[in-house]
Parts: structure tokens; C-alpha cells; sequence
């Protein structure tokens, strides 16, 4: 028991001893270079604590290097910032204007159309028309007489069914009521308006 009590504390001696020796000023490699394992050991079997080295000093047997000037780290950009917190990352960059479309319907065409002549008691007659899209919009007599009682007639015909405001417009078809007193004269001028809507 006792051989075996002082084979322990000799080796304990000898290894206390070789970690002193290797970490003393000027021998070998420095006391940081000592692995953790094998640093000074304390009486009670733990590791003895390193010594606080002044600040701004290097320790015994470790040359100092020379300072480098610290660089400001840059900015996270939005970017990195969105990623980091857990976002999708997003570009930055604007997608190209789509290219820009008029809200406002197209022109219809108005056209004008002339319908052929047609002839009846007191003489011939056309009826001219005037289209927007397939709208009539206005409407007018041609080669109506003039003077006397058939002028009177047409007079009459002409202010029943033809203008803006007319009968023609307002039926949007030949289908007129005949104007009292010009039977041939309405009659004429529907089948003359029929022709024209034919021909548009």
C-alpha cells in the first residue's frame, strides 16, 4: 500500500514539475501553447487557473502582432435584413410599366347613304340617310316637288319623317305612319327609305 502511495505521488511530482519547466519564460513554446490536459495541476487534482494577463499586453514568450485598424462593417441592405428575419427575399428592381390602354370606346363611323330614286304619281323621289354604326341619325327627301299643292304635300311629308328629330329617326325603320292628305307622297318616301336601308 505504501509502495503504491509513493509510486502516485511521485508521478504527480514528475508530471507538476515537466509542466512548470515547459511553461517557464524562454523554455519551448509558451504557456498557451499547453493543452488543457495537461496544464498545472493544483493540489486538490484540479486545473490551476491561468493568470489574467494585463490588458493590452501579450503574454510571456508571444511576440505581439501589430494592430490592424478595425473596418466598419457595412449595412445590411434590405435585402439581407428581409432574409434574415425570416421573409422571402425580394428584389429591389421595378418591373416594366405595362403599356397603358385607353378606356375610351372607339369612334363609330357615320356614313351617308343614298337610297335609289323611286317614282310615283306627283314625280320621283330619294331619301338620303346618314348612319352612325347601324343608328340612323338623321334622314331628308330628295327631288321632292315644289310649289303648289304637291309642294304643300311634301312639305308636310318632309316635316313629319325627315331630320334629327324626325319619324325615321325616332323608328329607326320604313315603318312610318302616313301623313294625312299625302297618301302617295308617304307612301313614296317609305319605299324610298326601305331602298336606302337596303343599300346601307
Amino acid at each position: 500500500m505504501r509502495r503504491a502511495l509513493l509510486a502516485i505521488t511521485g508521478l504527480a511530482a514528475g508530471t507538476t514539475a515537466l509542466v512548470v519547466l515547459k511553461g517557464a519564460p524562454g523554455v519551448g513554446s509558451s504557456a498557451q501553447d499547453v493543452p488543457t490536459a495537461l496544464a498545472p495541476v493544483a493540489p486538490g487534482g484540479s486545473a490551476a487557473p491561468e493568470p489574467p494577463s494585463p490588458t493590452g499586453s501579450a503574454p510571456a514568450g508571444v511576440t505581439p502582432s501589430p494592430r490592424t485598424s478595425a473596418k466598419p462593417t457595412p449595412k445590411p441592405s434590405a435585402e439581407r435584413s428581409a432574409a434574415s428575419r425570416g421573409g422571402t427575399r425580394t428584389s429591389t428592381s421595378t418591373a416594366p410599366a405595362a403599356p397603358r390602354t385607353t378606356t375610351s370606346a372607339p369612334k363609330v363611323a357615320t356614313r351617308t347613304v343614298t337610297g335609289p330614286s323611286v317614282s310615283y304619281e306627283y314625280g320621283s323621289l330619294q331619301v338620303r340617310i346618314t348612319l352612325s354604326g347601324s343608328r340612323i341619325v338623321d334622314a331628308t327627301g330628295i327631288g321632292l316637288p315644289l310649289g303648289g299643292q304637291s309642294g304643300q304635300r311634301s312639305d308636310d311629308v318632309q316635316a313629319r319623317y325627315s331630320g334629327t328629330s324626325g319619324e325615321v329617326v325616332a323608328q329607326q325603320s320604313a315603318n312610318l305612319s302616313t301623313v294625312s292628305g299625302a297618301t302617295y307622297t308617304s307612301t313614296a318616301y317609305q319605299q324610298a327609305l326601305q331602298a336606302a336601308l337596303d343599300k346601307a
